[in-house]
């Protein structure tokens, strides 16, 4: 396999991935740089052009709520979970659970 093709496919494995690692960072309030770091310092790399447009698309689905807040002199834009938010969290963790656990079995099992 090529690395171009490996590369994809990491991506591809990483994408559902992100959805649940923003909400979980969300819990407390973040703005984007913040959030970012937040997700970077767990381990999972994210570019600013694959993490605003998610936070965006988050919020308009109601996931996150947002306000602007004065820190340091500068204005940002704080996101946290929403009360849809938090359920959303919730379901897709125990799927998240769910998943991993039946992906460690098949993984596991000698042929």
């Amino acid at each position: 396999m090529t690395e171009e093709r490996q590369h994809k496919l990491r991506l591809e494995l990483r994408r559902g991935v992100l959805v649940l690692a923003v909400l979980g960072a969300c819990k407390t309030p973040q703005y984007g740089y913040s959030l970012r770091q937040h997700i970077n310092n767990a381990g999972i790399d994210i570019d600013e052009g694959t993490l605003y447009p998610l936070i965006r698309r988050l919020a308009e689905q109601g996931l996150l709520d947002s306000k602007w807040q004065k820190t340091d002199g500068r204005d940002r834009r704080y996101y946290q979970l929403s009360q849809m938010g938090s359920d959303t969290l919730t379901q897709l963790t125990t799927d998240w659970q769910h998943l991993n656990r039946c992906l460690v079995q098949i993984l596991e099992t000698e042929e």
